[in-house]
């Protein structure tokens, strides 16, 4: 059996996307690569070390609709080689 290390979890900020909501300019992009990295400095992780990053999201619109998880990786401190699902 493989093994899996999750090694925290992070909340996103909350708040609405409509033109008048607090999140209306922040992609999804942003806010994941902001919790990977939260995620990597808050537990010292080495971003050549991790192999895979899993990702969830309740709604996909615009970006979203693409791998986010993947996307999210490129756009945050992890190595650009971690594949995402």
């Amino acid at each position: 059996m493989t093994e899996a290390y999750i090694y925290d979890a992070v909340r996103s900020p909350r708040g609405k996307g409509r033109k008048d909501g607090a999140l209306h300019e922040v992609t999804a992009v942003r806010l994941s690569a902001q919790i990977l990295n939260a995620i990597k400095n808050r537990n010292n992780l080495d971003g050549h070390a991790v192999e895979d990053v899993i990702w969830g999201n309740v709604t996909q619109v615009k970006e979203q609709g693409g791998c986010l998880a993947r996307t999210a990786v490129l756009a945050s401190d992890l190595d650009e080689s971690i594949p995402g699902l």
